[in-house]
C-alpha cells in the first residue's frame, strides 16, 4: 500500500514537472525576445562608452532651418515625448500583472517614440519623407557613416543567409537562453537578433516583390514567377534591404504587436518589469541622441525655450532632464551665448 502511495506521488510530481516544462517551452520565444533587448541595453551601458561629444558628424555644418521646418520638427518631438510619457507612465505603475497586459501598447509605443524622434532628426538633415521604409533605410546609412555613438554603431549587411555583422567583434559566439551577464553574451545575442531580423526582412521583401507582376523575379526557362530562391536570386533583393540596425530591431516590437504575436508574450513566464526597464533605457538613450542633433540644428537657446514651453504633463520631465544633463554640456557656454546673441 505504501509503495502504491509513493508511486502515485511520484507520478503526480512527474506530471507537475511535465507541465512546468511545457510552460517553459511556451515561454522560450518571449524569453529570447527579452534577452535581446536586455542585451542591447547591457551593451549600451557596458560596451564602448564614447558618447556624442566625440562624433565628427555632430560638428558638421548644415543648412539653416526655416520657421516652417522648425514647427514640423517640434511636432515630431512632441509626438515622441508624448509617446515616451505614456510608456513611462505604464512602467511607473509597477504592477507586473498590469505590465504583462500592457505589452499590447507598450511594444509599439517603444518603437514609435524612437521613430518620431528619428523623424525629427532626419528632418533637420533634409530627409522629409514620412515613408517608414525610407526613414529606416536612411537611419541605417547614418549608422554606417558613424553619426551615432559606437555603442549603437553595430549593423548587419550582406545577402540572404550570408550576413556580415559589423562593429560587434564577439557576435559570432553562440548565445544562450540566459540573461546577459557579460559583454560576450550580450554581443552574441545582439548578433543573433540582427541576423534573424535581416532574414525576416529579406523574406518580407521577397513576398512583396514576387506578388507584383511588374517586379517579380521569374524563371529564365519558363518565365514563371519563381517559387524557390537560390543565392543568385536573393542577391537581386539585397539592395532593397539596406543595412539592418538597431532601428530595425526596435521595429520588431511593432511587427510583433500587429501580427498578434503579442499573445505569446502575455502568456509567458518572464520578467515583465525587467523588459519594461530595458525598453525605457534604450528609448531614453536613442531619444537623447536625436534631441541633441535637433538642438544643434535649432540652436540651443531656441531648443531650451521650446522645452520650457511644453504642455503641463511634460513640464520638468525627462525631456528637460536630458536637456540639462546631456544636451547642454555637448555645446558648452560659448555655443549657448552665441545662441542668445542671435
Amino acid at each position: 500500500m505504501k509503495e502504491k502511495e509513493e508511486e502515485n506521488v511520484f507520478l503526480l510530481n512527474q506530471n507537475e514537472q511535465n507541465e512546468q516544462d511545457k510552460d517553459w517551452q511556451k515561454s522560450i520565444p518571449a524569453q529570447v525576445f527579452l534577452n535581446y533587448f536586455f542585451a542591447i541595453n547591457y551593451h549600451l551601458q557596458n560596451g564602448d562608452t564614447s558618447g556624442m561629444e566625440q562624433l565628427a558628424f555632430l560638428k558638421e555644418s548644415q543648412a539653416e532651418l526655416t520657421e516652417q521646418d522648425i514647427e514640423k520638427v517640434k511636432r515630431y518631438l512632441l509626438n515622441s515625448w508624448s509617446t515616451e510619457y505614456a510608456l513611462r507612465t505604464t512602467a511607473a505603475l509597477g504592477d507586473e500583472a498590469y505590465m504583462r497586459n500592457a505589452l499590447y501598447w507598450t511594444f509599439p509605443q517603444a518603437y514609435y517614440t524612437v521613430f518620431s524622434g528619428l523623424q525629427a532628426f532626419l528632418y533637420t538633415r533634409g530627409v522629409k519623407s514620412p515613408n517608414e521604409a525610407l526613414v529606416l533605410r536612411e537611419a541605417g546609412r547614418l549608422v554606417v557613416k558613424n553619426a551615432y555613438p559606437k555603442a549603437i554603431g553595430f549593423y548587419a549587411s550582406g545577402h540572404y543567409d550570408d550576413f556580415n555583422i559589423h562593429r560587434l567583434p564577439l557576435s559570432h559566439y553562440k548565445p544562450g537562453l540566459q540573461i546577459a551577464g557579460k559583454e560576450l553574451e550580450a554581443q552574441a545575442q545582439i548578433g543573433q537578433f540582427l541576423r534573424t531580423t535581416r532574414r525576416q526582412k529579406a523574406k518580407s521583401i521577397r513576398q512583396q516583390v514576387q506578388a507584383n507582376s511588374a517586379t517579380s523575379i521569374r524563371s529564365a526557362k519558363t518565365g514563371e514567377v519563381l517559387q524557390k530562391f537560390g543565392p543568385q536570386h536573393w542577391q537581386q533583393l539585397t539592395w532593397r534591404i539596406g543595412y539592418t540596425t538597431l532601428f530595425d530591431l526596435l521595429a520588431r516590437l511593432r511587427i510583433s504587436s500587429s501580427h498578434r504575436e503579442i499573445e505569446r508574450f502575455v502568456q509567458a513566464e518572464i520578467d515583465f518589469k525587467l523588459f519594461h526597464e530595458s525598453l525605457l533605457e534604450i528609448v531614453s538613450y536613442l531619444n537623447g541622441i536625436h534631441e541633441s542633433y535637433v538642438a544643434q540644428a535649432m540652436g540651443i537657446q531656441q531648443y531650451e525655450a521650446f522645452v520650457k514651453d511644453l504642455p503641463g504633463y511634460l513640464q520638468n520631465s525627462f525631456a528637460a532632464a536630458r536637456l540639462q544633463q546631456h544636451i547642454k554640456p555637448l555645446f558648452g557656454d560659448e555655443d549657448y551665448q552665441m545662441g542668445q546673441a542671435a
